[in-house]
């Protein structure tokens, strides 16, 4: 273990265990997430909202849950660990109904969605090509 990562978990504070026990994090639950983040001898909160896809081992010392979300057209997902003094908290915004406890199919929803967003798309090179394709447009419109 390097020695930033002794500093890092030196200042965190103690998790209070009860409380997240008793947080009722579930899949398809947009979460926010507070983690400390150590830079140059300076601590900061950095927040991490997104879908919750997965939660694993449940309530016992290594449950973990899984984030994801889009920044800039890409999926960027993060596994937090449930009980580490590095979150300083979590917040549940917003609950939705599913019927999966992992919701791993999202990722080739978001990414079959984005190809068909591309395939609408049309690549224009030229001047003279937006002419051409503005009146192709005005045509299928009329």
């Amino acid at each position: 273990m390097s020695l930033n990562m002794k500093t890092a978990t030196a200042k965190a504070t103690a998790v209070n265990l009860e409380e997240r026990k008793a947080l009722d994090l579930r899949a398809g639950d947009t979460v926010k997430v507070s983690q400390k983040i150590q830079e140059k001898g300076k601590t900061r909160l950095q927040v991490f909202e997104g879908l919750v896809l997965a939660r694993k081992h449940g309530t016992e010392a290594g449950g973990t849950f899984t984030v994801r979300k889009v920044s800039a057209g890409y999926g960027i997902e993060r596994i937090f660990p449930l009980y580490s003094p590095l979150i300083d908290k979590i917040e549940i915004i917003r609950r939705a109904k599913v019927r999966r406890s992992k919701l791993y199919y999202i990722r080739t929803k978001a990414a079959k969605e984005i190809n068909r967003q591309m395939r609408n798309t049309r690549v224009v090179t030229k001047a003279e090509d937006v002419e051409v394709v503005a009146k192709e447009i005005v045509e299928e419109k009329a």
